[in-house]
């Protein structure tokens, strides 16, 4: 960041460059992950990685196919099928018969899968809490309106692991 002296004014003016916004916003999100984690590893969870919540997110609730779950991903049927094994490794889901397609298995989440998941929303309210705290909740909730605003309603999506890897 440059700081410039306005010659109108005769004062320093703080003066951001393009490309530090999305820097900013990767650490911000960088942050709160790495915090995340560590959070999750004293309460039982060392091996979850960023990706997993990824992964365990586009196999939701009901279960999903190696093939959905890389589309939701953006990513290989094969990328998802390793992704999978690791999951399925760390007890995180399973692969069950589909009772709709005897051809076919679904991936499911497992009892610590939910659990995983559960631990994850309560740590993310508490950073979220911390940064309310250091910035002010209005400030804070005006951020992400803004940051909402800009992104549109589909701004959240799953692939972004395999958006950073391909």
């Amino acid at each position: 960041m440059d700081n410039v002296v306005d010659q109108n004014v005769n004062q320093v003016v703080d003066q951001r460059n393009g490309f530090e916004l999305p820097l900013l916003l990767f650490a911000g999100f960088r942050t709160i992950i790495d915090e995340l984690h560590a959070e999750l590893a004293r309460q039982g969870h060392p091996d979850a990685r960023p990706a997993h919540g990824f992964a365990l997110q586009a196999i939701g609730m009901e279960g999903a196919t190696a093939s959905e779950i890389g589309r939701r991903l953006g990513v290989s049927k094969q990328a998802a099928g390793k992704t999978v094994d690791r999951l399925v490794a760390l007890g995180y889901a399973e692969r069950a018969d589909d009772p709709g397609d005897a051809r076919r298995k679904v991936v499911r989440l497992t009892p610590r899968g939910l659990d995983v998941l559960a631990r994850s929303a309560v740590v993310f309210e508490q950073i979220r809490g911390r940064w309310a705290a250091a910035l002010g909740e209005q400030r804070l909730r005006e951020l992400e309106d803004g940051i909402a605003e800009l992104t549109g309603p589909s701004g959240f999506r799953l692939d972004a692991a395999g958006w950073f890897a391909g």
